[in-house]
Formats: C-alpha cells, structure tokens, sequence
C-alpha cells in the first residue's frame, strides 16, 4: 500500500510539473503589448487609470475591452502624445519573443495634428490652414514612411512571434462645425479629414510591407463624426484635452470590432461580462503601469487648443480684416469670406 500511495504521489507530482510546463506556454500565448499614441491609450473617454502618468490610459480604450474580452494579458504602453520616436525610446522594451499580440496606432503627433486642428479651428481671417495642412500632408508624404518603417522592423526584431496590428485613424468631421467656439469650415473638414485617409494610406503601406495587419476604422466611423447624431468622436470639450478623440462608444463600437478580429481571428462584441472585467483589471494595469513612469514623463502631451480671440496676435489680425471682435456677427462674417477665398485657393490648384 505505502509502494502504490508512493507511486501515486510521485504520480501526481509528475501531473503537477506537467500542468506547470504546459501552463507557461498558454500564458505566454495570450501576452498583448498595447503601443502607441492616445488614440489607443483612451483619451476621450473621461476615465483613466491612476499609474502616475499624464499617458490617460483607460479601461475603457479598445486595448482593455479586447484583452477582457479575449482573455488576453494587456501590458498597456500606449500614451498620449507618443510620436514615433516615444514608441522607440518608451515602449519597445515591453516587448519579447513571448509577445504574442502587438496594435499599434502612431504617426498623427508626428505630422503635427493637434497643431493643425489648433490652426483650423480658428476663424479664417485670424489662420494659415491650408498652409498647416500643406506642411503637414507634404510631412507624411515624405518622412513619415521613413520612420515607420524603421519602427515596424524593430517591433518584429523584438517581437518575432506577434501578430501585430497597425491601427488607423477615423475621419474626425462630417461637414458641419456645431461648437460655437470653433470656426472649421466645410471646406476645411474635408481637407482634414482627407489628412487623415492619407495617414492611413501611407501608414497602411508601411505595415503590409513587414507582413503586418492594418485596421482601418474609417467606414465604421462614418455617420459618427463631429457633430454627426450619434458621436463617437469628441468635439471641442472641456477639459480641452478630451477633444477631436474617440469617446466610449468610438472605442466600444468604433475600435474594439475593428481591431479585434485581424489581432486575434474573433469578433468583438461588447457585454456586460467583459465592461465588468476589463473595469477590474484597473488597478492591475496601474500598477503595472507605475513601473514605467520615469520612462513615460519624457512623452509630451500633444493637446488641441481652443481658440484664443483675446490675444494681441488676433487683435492685429482682427483691425487687418476689418473685424469688429465685439460682435459675434462680424467675426462669423469675415471668417466665412475668408474661408471661400481660401478654398477656393485650394481648388484652383
């Protein structure tokens, strides 16, 4: 009896060591490394973890809902204001060969972004915006390819074994400015959202180039932009930083089922169960988070900034046009005759 209880238990010992050596494998299969700028770190959504960061990383950014969902294990290094050279420098390191799961969204800090949207949504009279769009879409036209490239071949070496997603930007506006402390006009909407459909062709041949996925968000977008019934996308906010990013739903329904099915082969479909479960894993990601802090205080946010018709800059501005900056009327009516003369500038090219 003691020979056959001894066997047993080296018996089961060797089961335990078993399911030991087997469980190491399915832990390192669901290891998902979350990279990029804050159209991955959640910005727009109000609620972010408390790691010490400026990065506003939420569980309730597409990252969180698709590990919860999946049952993927999230190392959530995606911040605000990353440009490519902060993914580098920042990021990268949370990378392994045991890295299974890679999404990526970064190129729109580089080409400047928030800085265009900051000149556009002033009146006309007081701006340069199509000269910031021209700077900007000549930028990704022609440095940016350069840098991805380099990024994504680093992403491989580091993590060899990953299924990597490259991730795309929505197009921000839908015709229409509706805040009454912006001035886009249609005009420049379109020139806008024509600047993001070039960051995702130009960022989506990047990544076929490396054997990369790309998930584009710009058809499930459509019909909740700016200012569109149903939003997905925030306009001018307060507190400022939340604006012209996806809000919960642009995450839930806008980013999670776009990113989700090239990342792991599945569908994403958002229940109680999973908003339940990624809301729990807060504190888990803080802490994890905290470990990375130093690293993180290099990022410097890169924030829309709401118009400013007080400045001496606009006051000059204001006298060359004509511009009575007392009355509502006589703002909106030169801004609407300088924006026709722009675009038509813009069509006659």
């Amino acid at each position: 009896m003691t020979t056959v209880r001894a066997l047993g238990l080296v018996a089961a010992g060797a089961a335990a060591v078993s399911i030991g050596v087997s469980a190491a494998p399915a832990q390192a299969a669901t290891s998902y490394v979350a990279l990029g700028d804050s159209y991955s770190s959640g910005t727009g959504t109000r609620s972010y973890i408390a790691d010490g960061t400026s990065c506003q990383r939420s569980t309730l950014a597409y990252p969180s809902l698709i590990a919860a969902s999946k049952g993927l294990s999230l190392n959530f290094r995606a911040c605000s204001g990353a440009t490519v050279a902060d993914v580098t420098n920042t990021q990268l390191s949370a990378l392994s060969s045991s890295t299974t799961h890679v999404t990526l969204s970064v190129g729109g800090n580089d080409a400047g972004f928030a800085d265009v949207l900051t000149e556009c949504a002033m009146p006309g009279w007081a701006s340069n915006c199509n000269g910031a769009i021209d700077a900007a879409q000549s930028f990704v036209n022609n440095v940016l390819p350069g840098r991805l490239s380099t990024l994504y071949s680093s992403i491989r070496t580091k993590a060899p074994n990953a299924k990597v997603v490259i991730v795309g930007y929505p197009r921000i506006f839908m015709g229409e400015d509706c805040n009454a402390l912006t001035w886009f006009s249609p005009a420049e909407e379109t020139r806008l959202n024509a600047m993001a459909d070039l960051l995702n062709s130009k960022t989506s041949s990047a990544a076929s180039a490396k054997g990369f996925s790309f998930a584009n968000p710009t058809s499930r977008f459509i019909g909740h932009a700016v200012c569109d019934d149903v939003e997905w996308l925030n306009g001018l906010s307060s507190p400022v930083s939340e604006s012209y990013h996806p809000n919960r739903p642009g995450h839930s329904g806008g980013y999670a089922p776009t990113v989700s099915t090239p990342l792991t082969g599945s569908a994403f479909r958002l229940t109680s169960a999973t908003s339940q479960k990624a809301a729990a894993s807060a504190d888990r990601l803080a802490a994890q988070q905290r470990t990375y802090a130093v690293r993180d205080a290099s990022i410097t946010p890169k924030e829309f900034r709401a118009p400013d018709l007080s400045t001496a800059e606009v006051k000059a501005a204001a006298a060359r046009a004509g511009v009575d900056l007392r009355s509502r009327a006589s703002i909106d009516r030169a801004d609407r005759i300088w924006s026709d003369h722009q675009a038509a500038q813009v069509a006659g090219r």
